[in-house]
């Protein structure tokens, strides 16, 4: 079996390389293709298949349950600990015991026998997903953290975020922390989407970046003007193709076998004659 799953990897590596990308246009498309792969390699045994399920019992009604169940506590940052991994979960259960119902593609919290937090499962083993709207209402609180926050790096929605704290590290040093999570506060509050756009349009702007500023354009409901396109032309490889008979034919020139006379032409199309120290015996 271990022997089967290596080959299949490497079949599919050289699938993908095949298709000449390893991008897809979403996840549903990945599984088409795996499964367009695995009819390809299973067309081969549909015969003794067959003969196999002649003597198989029928399975089961329902689906085997594979979910595994875990117990932890909820640390006073808000965050739990499931197989080597940290997770965040709402601030509300800081110092309660949930149980972690374990997925083979998501996370269940569960706590007084209700499904809390649905969260993406982590592959490997010490990582972390910090989501900022279970922690930000204990970090208001407490703005002097946010400097050495060990999960810092998490805060940041987006790039535009990252650029905002950097403007106001830059612009108020003392006061850029605070500032930064009522910031983050807002978007939590209002809607993440919102606040971005608004830092869109205030960032390049001179002025300094303040938080009224971006609260009053929240809120306002003003329509914002759309992202700017960009449109990348195709490339033309019409150009590098005559780059490359100009070096092979330069280097054929160059060549101790290419003797005798020779035309080349100059920048003006002018028209001389190259004579070689060797002259070509005809």
């Amino acid at each position: 079996m271990e022997q089967r799953h290596y080959r299949f990897k490497m079949a599919l590596d050289q699938s993908l390389m095949l298709r000449g990308s390893r991008d897809f246009a979403s996840r549903e498309a990945y599984e088409r293709f795996l499964q367009d792969l695995f009819v390809q390699f299973n067309t081969g045994r549909c015969e003794r298949l067959q003969a196999e399920l002649a003597h198989l019992r029928p399975l089961l009604a329902h689906r085997l349950d594979v979910t595994r169940k875990l117990v932890a506590k909820v640390g006073s940052g808000s965050t739990i600990r499931v197989l080597h991994n940290t997770y965040s979960v709402p601030s509300r259960l800081i110092g309660e015991a949930v149980e972690v119902r374990v997925q083979i593609e998501h996370l269940e919290v569960w706590y007084a026998q209700r499904c809390v937090e649905q969260l993406p499962r982590l592959r490997g083993q010490y990582q972390h997903r910090i989501h900022y709207r279970h922690v930000i209402d204990w970090l208001v609180r407490k703005p002097g953290a946010l400097a050495q926050y060990r999960y810092r790096d998490d805060l940041f929605p987006s790039s535009r975020f990252r650029m905002a704290y950097d403007r106001l590290r830059g612009e108020r040093p003392t006061g850029a922390d605070r500032e930064y999570l009522a910031l983050l506060w807002l978007a939590a509050r209002e809607t993440e989407q919102g606040v971005d756009d608004a830092l869109r349009l205030l960032l390049p702007l001179a002025e300094p970046l303040t938080l009224a500023a971006l609260t009053e354009l929240v809120r306002s409901g003003q329509q914002l003007p759309p992202r700017t396109a960009v449109r990348i032309a195709p490339v033309n490889l019409a150009a590098y193709d005559a780059l490359l008979i100009r070096l092979s034919i330069l280097h054929k020139l160059a060549s101790p076998n290419c003797l005798g006379p020779l035309r080349c032409w100059n920048t003006h199309s002018r028209v001389r004659r190259i004579q070689l120290s060797r002259p070509r015996t005809w």
